[in-house]
């Protein structure tokens, strides 16, 4: 083991000082007094309350096909994560971890201006097309629009290893994130989202954390996430 890959060093995947240490340590103490910490798929629950300071949020998350054990395999498994915005990105950890990490924006340019789509979609479609979404760690914080695409790939037939999704808006955040909930649970993709209007760039990274978080305890031998558990 590294020492980024004691378990000290997964308090907080942010805390790098003792003193940074004991206050995520400690933020996180209070949130398990809130939070049930029952199940492996509570720990996403957990997160998004400290993420988002908000008690309450942890009504508002769903999950399916435990995305929080399939999550923390395909992190052990080094599997890419794609993001829909390069602000997502910057707020995954590089610690703890061979992930490559990608945004989509950026990608399928083209099909954006021929199509007039917006360019989150056009990206995730393209990404797709070359086949990188299959087994791939997909994560959407920003773009409800993103989110209606990685639905219809999901639809399509493409598998990724597990869905991270809470896209944020007033306008089709709501439906983009049911919609995308209801594929995946339907075809098997493990999943965890939001209800709501509410998300964002930083909850969608918390929540990917916390897949590094699992995959960290499972490399300490202090959980398991094989499939046959």
């Amino acid at each position: 083991m590294t020492e980024d890959s004691t378990p000290e060093s997964y308090a907080d995947l942010g805390a790098t000082t003792q003193e940074a240490m004991a206050i995520a340590t400690t933020s996180m103490d209070r949130v398990r007094e809130l939070v049930p910490d029952e199940t492996l798929d509570d720990r996403l629950r957990q997160k998004a309350v400290h993420a988002t300071g908000d008690p309450e949020f942890q009504y508002l998350l769903r999950v399916a096909n435990e995305p929080a054990r399939a999550g923390g395999r395909a992190v052990r498994e080094n599997r890419t994560i794609i993001t829909d915005v390069s602000m997502v990105q910057s707020g995954i950890t590089n610690r703890g971890h061979q992930c490559s990490v990608t945004a989509a924006i950026g990608h399928g340019t083209e099909l954006a201006e021929r199509t007039g789509m917006t360019r989150t979609a056009a990206a995730v479609l393209t990404l797709d097309r070359d086949g990188r979404y299959d087994d791939a760690i997909a994560v959407v914080g920003n773009a409800p629009t993103a989110a209606l695409a990685l639905a219809d790939c999901i639809e399509d037939g493409t598998r990724p290893a597990v869905v991270v999704a809470t896209p944020v808006g007033f306008v089709k955040a709501h439906t983009a994130k049911e919609r995308l909930r209801s594929v995946a649970t339907t075809t098997g993709v493990p999943i965890v989202t939001a209800v709501g209007r509410r998300g964002g760039s930083g909850l969608a990274a918390g929540l990917t954390n916390e897949l590094v978080h699992v995959a960290a305890d499972a490399n300490d031998g202090e959980i398991t996430v094989d499939t046959d558990d």
